[in-house]
């Protein structure tokens, strides 16, 4: 007798469980199951490793990488024959510690929140800062009912990555907008659990404007395009405040 298929562990529901092209020539629909999806989601947006994913979800490793490769393999043939993929089914469990998954909650706020909130924004000359680990000044806004009901300047003191990350967290900043961002600052906002927008442009006040009406347009796997030296430079040569990070 087969000894029974332990189940996957997932924080949430995917937010939209089906996506169609724009021309739909009624080809038959690729189904990726919960756990794939949630694979897909932990390493490929949130950024986790392997080992990182196979934990969070409660399996091995190897486990991993088969549902990985799998889902990858399947949404590529989405993309590339323009057919509808599917997300159902699966042997998964939903995760009693997760209420809302940390993609769940980005979702709830994008869409508008009633709950008080601050929020930062890099900030120069009216516009959106585009290097955070440079950024010598934070917009800060106030949030009430959905409502900006303050705003003013911070200053960073020249502070590195990981110190402006930590200014944040003493300011009670619990949203940064900002362009772009190094993998090693994403980590230590998520650490301090600042929610990050990152690859906006234009200007500050319109971007929180555009993000408590949900139509925020953002760059979920924004990065550092400041040094364009690829992976493993460290920017402590040239004065990103000692902090050596990957791009």
């Amino acid at each position: 007798m087969s000894r029974p298929l332990k189940k996957r562990r997932v924080c949430a529901e995917p937010l939209c469980a089906c996506f169609v092209p724009e021309t739909d020539e009624g080809k038959p629909p690729v189904q990726i199951s919960l756990e794939e999806y949630e694979c897909v989601r932990l390493m490929d947006y949130e950024g986790m490793t392997q080992e990182e994913c196979a934990q969070q979800m409660g399996v091995a490793r190897t486990t991993v990488q088969a549902l990985y490769m799998a889902a990858r393999k399947r949404i590529a043939g989405c993309l590339v024959e323009a057919r509808p993929l599917q997300i159902t089914g699966g042997n998964f469990e939903l995760c009693p510690a997760c209420p809302g998954s940390r993609h769940a909650v980005r979702f709830v706020q994008q869409k508008g929140s009633t709950a008080n909130m601050k929020i930062a924004v890099t900030y120069e000359n009216g516009q959106i800062f585009q290097h955070f680990g440079h950024t010598s000044q934070f917009k800060i806004y106030t949030v009430e009912d959905n409502a900006v009901q303050e705003a003013h300047i911070l200053d960073s003191n020249g502070a590195g990555h990981g110190a402006l990350a930590t200014l944040l967290q003493d300011e009670h900043i619990d949203t940064l907008i900002c362009g772009g961002i190094g993998l090693g600052a994403q980590n230590a906002l998520a650490q301090v659990g600042v929610t990050l927008y990152g690859g906006v442009q234009g200007e500050a006040d319109k971007a929180v404007e555009d993000f408590l009406a949900g139509k925020l347009a953002y760059d979920p796997a924004v990065h550092c395009s400041h040094h364009g030296h690829g992976e493993g430079h460290t920017c402590g040569s040239h004065g990103c405040g000692g902090h050596g990070h990957m791009e």
